[in-house]
């Protein structure tokens, strides 16, 4: 079933989606990672793949940068083409003085300055959080790897240019690891669809000390986390 902005037939995705933000990392992900990875949509130049990962039928696509894009993507993904798990991949600034870059944080939950839950008018404050057995089964496949991982709460964030200049530092004081911008959307069409979702992202720069990773180590750290993501697809259903 085509929609508007995924032009494929509902069998064309695997029941696992890797999402990176960017399009061109989507193909990547396809060419360097997949086997017989096959273009299912490109619709406005969102990519998306579907292939093999270790004989498992995996896809992958980009999400775009935000949570309107997110929230239309995945939403998409979730109740017309047939898919039970969402991955996000991508890049995150963190807060905490025990996570450094090239670090990978894992979000349990996904605080957020956004007002994207307004659209279900409930009488409260949703906490937007993530699959558990995705999370455990990320937790489990990191361990393996030997990756260094951080589990916690994550920011998802409206401001890439924020105009207060104390906002992070308030974050950070309730214990948020680390900001991106996407996670809070994807948590909350995952909660009301009854499906899963997991964020893990790379610590590419540190918002507090000003810490930042080369290209080519960003790079590097990056394919540790996609092989994270992809280990853990294994373990989905």
């Amino acid at each position: 079933m085509a929609t508007a902005h995924i032009n494929a037939k509902s069998e064309d995705f695997a029941s696992t989606v890797l999402m990176p933000g960017d399009p061109l990392r989507a193909k990547l992900i396809a060419e360097k990672y997949l086997e017989n990875a096959v273009l299912v949509n490109n619709v406005r130049g969102v990519q998306g793949y579907t292939g093999t990962y270790k004989g498992k039928r995996v896809s992958v696509m980009a999400s775009g940068m935000g949570m309107p894009s997110m929230g239309i993507y995945s939403y998409e993904l979730f109740k017309f083409f047939g898919v039970n798990n969402i991955i996000r991949i991508g890049s995150a600034g963190a807060l905490k003085d025990d996570i450094h870059v090239r670090d990978v944080v894992i979000g349990m939950g996904c605080s957020t300055d956004s007002n994207f839950a307004a659209n279900y008018n409930l009488p409260g404050t949703l906490a937007p959080l993530c699959s558990y057995e995705a999370m455990s089964k990320c937790v489990e496949c990191a361990k393996e790897m030997g990756v260094t991982y951080h589990v916690g709460n994550l920011l998802s964030s409206d401001i890439f240019y924020g105009d207060d200049e104390t906002a992070n530092e308030r974050w950070a004081k309730m214990g948020i690891m680390a900001i991106e911008m996407e996670g809070a959307a994807l948590y909350m069409n995952a909660a009301r669809l009854g499906k899963n979702a997991l964020v893990i992202c790379t610590v590419s720069n540190h918002i507090i000390t000003g810490e930042e990773t080369t290209s080519e180590e960003r790079q590097n750290s990056f394919g540790e986390m996609i092989t994270l993501a992809l280990e853990t697809a294994l373990k989905l259903d």
